[in-house]
Order: C-alpha cells, then sequence, then structure tokens
C-alpha cells in the first residue's frame, strides 16, 4: 500500500516560504501580532531586528509597519483577518495608502474556517472594505502550493497586497496566474471560483454546459479574460467567492459594460449574521455554497 502525504496547511507553507525569504531578502521584516508567532521563534535569534511580535496591538503593528516601509523595508504583517484588516482599517488607510508605502498584509481565519472561535473571529467583509481604497493587489490562494509562488512574488514587489490564507483548500493545485484560468470550457454561461471554493464549483458544475474560470489573484481583477470567457459563452455569469455576496460584482460590470449579461453572486450572506458555530462545512451549507447547494442554484440560472 501507497502512504498518503500528509498536505500543510497554507499557514505552514507561509511561515516556511518567509523564513527562507528572511534568509534571502535583507529588506523583509515579519511584524505579528502573537498569532502564528511561533513559526519564527527560531529565525528571530538570527534576525533579532527583522522579526518582531507587538502582541494584540493590531493599530499599532500597521503604523510600525509603514515606518518600516518609509525606511525602506519591505513589512509583512500577520494576524486573524478581522485583526488585520477591520480593527485598524485607519491605520491601513492612512499609515499605507495614503502614504503611499506598500507592505504584505497575510490573513488566517477567512470567512469562517474555524466558527467556534464566534464572530469575533470572522470577517468576511475584507475584501470589499480593501475594496475601498486604492492600489491593493489581492491574492486568494486555493491550495497550498498555490501559496510560495504569490509570496514571493508579493515580497520582491513594494506595492500593497493582501494575501488571504485559508485553513481549507482544494484537492488539487492550479499554476499562479495573474489571471483567469479556463478548467472547463461550455456554451450556456460562465462561471467564476475564486480560491478555495473550486473543489464545490467543479463539483456542482459537472453536469453544466458551463465555462469555469479560477483564480487565486482576484485584484486586480481579469477583464480582459472575463470577456474572452463571455464571448465564447452565453452572457451569464456566476461568481463564487468565499468571502461577502457580491464583493466583485462591480468588476463584472466593468468588464462586460457594454456586454448585455446577467449575473448570479454567491457568498457570505449579506443582510443578516450567521449566528451559529458548527464546522464550516455546516456554514457552507447554510450559506448555499456546497455544492449540492450551487449545483440547483447554478442550474436554476442558467436554464
Amino acid at each position: 500500500m501507497t502512504a498518503q502525504l500528509t498536505r500543510k496547511q497554507m499557514r505552514t507553507v507561509w511561515a516556511e516560504t518567509v523564513v527562507e525569504s528572511l534568509d534571502a531578502d535583507p529588506r523583509l521584516v515579519v511584524l505579528t501580532a502573537d498569532i502564528s508567532s511561533w513559526f519564527f521563534w527560531e529565525a528571530k535569534k538570527e534576525h533579532p531586528d527583522r522579526v518582531v511580535n507587538l502582541g494584540i496591538r493590531e493599530q499599532a503593528m500597521i503604523d510600525i509597519a509603514g515606518g518600516f516601509a518609509l525606511a525602506g523595508m519591505r513589512p509583512m504583517v500577520h494576524t486573524y483577518g478581522p485583526f488585520l484588516i477591520e480593527r485598524p482599517f485607519e491605520q491601513i488607510k492612512i499609515g499605507l495608502g495614503h502614504q503611499d508605502v506598500g507592505a504584505v498584509l497575510v490573513s488566517v481565519g477567512a470567512s469562517y474556517d474555524d466558527p467556534s472561535w464566534g464572530r469575533t473571529h470572522q470577517a468576511p467583509g475584507d475584501v470589499a472594505l480593501l475594496d475601498t481604497l486604492p492600489g491593493w493587489t489581492v491574492h486568494v490562494p486555493g491550495h497550498e502550493d498555490e501559496v510560495a509562488p504569490l509570496l514571493r512574488q508579493a515580497i520582491a514587489g513594494d506595492g500593497r497586497v493582501y494575501v488571504r490564507l485559508s485553513e481549507r483548500a482544494n484537492s488539487e493545485a492550479v499554476p499562479v496566474s495573474d489571471g483567469f484560468t479556463v478548467l472547463r470550457r461550455g456554451s450556456r454561461g460562465v462561471v467564476l471560483a475564486v480560491g478555495p471554493v473550486l473543489d464545490q464549483v467543479l463539483a456542482a458544475t459537472e453536469t453544466l454546459d458551463v465555462t469555469v474560470l479560477y483564480t487565486s489573484t482576484i485584484r486586480p481583477f481579469d477583464h480582459a479574460g472575463l470577456r474572452d470567457a463571455v464571448a465564447g459563452a452565453r452572457p451569464d455569469v456566476v461568481l463564487v467567492e468565499p468571502y461577502l455576496r457580491g464583493t466583485s460584482a462591480f468588476e463584472v460590470g466593468e468588464a462586460l459594460a457594454d456586454v448585455p449579461h446577467r449575473l448570479r453572486s454567491f457568498g457570505t450572506w449579506r443582510d443578516r449574521e450567521a449566528r451559529v458555530y458548527g464546522t464550516a462545512e455546516e456554514h457552507d451549507r447554510l450559506l448555499g455554497v456546497d455544492a449540492e447547494s450551487l449545483a440547483a442554484s447554478i442550474g436554476d440560472f442558467i436554464s
């Protein structure tokens, strides 16, 4: 019997990649807020001035990242999504954006990876919130093998980058690219899957005559890729994102501004909260983004 390899979590791949990059890139500085700081205990011995755990001081952490960036360093900032994007949003807006300096923000927790922590550890509106600020690149890897190339690209640059890690992952990786990857061709519509919802989308559309697009980079949005896909299919677009429903709807509208089309969006609710615990898979069913629910909804939409 062949032994099955144990897959690493995205967060583990992130930490390993960052430790390697600390050795290779003297610009890189890592800022944590207790969360995941244990990954860097050994690296801190080698780079005491470039591995800093600030405790639960997230607003200060962002402004300190801005200071490092102004000094020519490349700050990477990490904690749970709500503590990284929502709590210090003013500092992101001013300390990074208004000062026009770059940083790499890396979150864990996604929208509801571990619901037992409750609403305080959930940030389904994080990408939508960053959409109110200019100049952000947003990566949403769907597999652990997509994490390292996205991170290395982000570390090597100077811009403002958000990497949204998840504890959930697709069964297979898709090669990282700047735009959409076509995984299936069809004629009755286009379904766009972002990051770790791809397995559900592929299962849901298995018997449907639709084109399936995938991306691990949702900002900037690949307008040309969507237009190319719609040109070969009926202009009905289904958007499945692992965060707030309709977050990229305005981008679809921009891409197809001169193309009459219909759009259906799936993701977390906008008009109410899921005030329950349970498992992430139970939240999928509640929100209608599990494979069975998506199959029924997408089938009704394209028919």
